[in-house]
């Protein structure tokens, strides 16, 4: 387990106060927290500098995490995850009505992804939790790569978690689960 049960309940605290998190992922440093938190979502989007019409995505270390945000997919839309996930394919599915306009934005979707990143894959495991997953920088800057360098930008805003980034260069490919189109490759 790459984090402590000390740092676990330390974390599992700081997110359920309305905290926001900076983590390691597949291509960089994400900031995230609870997606039931407007508080910090709205927080992570003043951090950043962003929209909220943009929406946010979605992260866990499993389906079963994300359910609540999203409609039921098909049979075959469900084959379609199963061949991308767990890895770096976000796929924007329909929102569930329980899924609030701060997290979708202007969108009637919200996008999602089962992380194959040990670190990020393991911390929803031990939080038992789907987390917001969004670049850690501010608008228009490069993503962040390492934990100094979120420790330098954020301050004390975020609990920065240890941590390796992945191999990956780019970010996560999104695609929208029904038409197919690639939205970022």
């Amino acid at each position: 387990m790459p984090y402590s049960a000390a740092l676990i309940r330390k974390v599992r605290a700081h997110i359920r106060g309305g905290g926001v998190i900076a983590y390691a992922t597949e291509s960089c440093y994400g900031l995230g927290c609870d997606p039931r938190s407007y508080c910090a979502v709205r927080q992570i989007l003043q951090l950043k500098n962003r929209p909220q019409s943009k929406g946010l995505i979605l992260i866990a270390d499993r389906y079963s995490r994300l359910r609540r945000y999203v409609l039921p997919p098909t049979l075959e839309q469900s084959m379609q995850l199963d061949l991308t996930w767990p890895g770096p394919h976000t796929w924007l599915m329909p929102a569930s009505r329980h899924t609030p306009r701060w997290l979708r934005g202007r969108h009637e979707s919200i996008a999602v992804r089962v992380t194959a990143h040990l670190d990020a894959s393991e911390l929803c495991r031990a939080l038992r939790t789907a987390l917001v997953s969004t670049s850690a920088n501010r608008a228009g800057l490069k993503p962040l790569k390492t934990r100094s360098a979120c420790f330098k930008a954020f301050g004390q805003n975020v609990l920065v978690l240890p941590g390796r980034v992945g191999a990956r260069k780019t970010p996560s490919t999104i695609q929208h689960l029904l038409t197919g189109k690639i939205i970022r490759p």
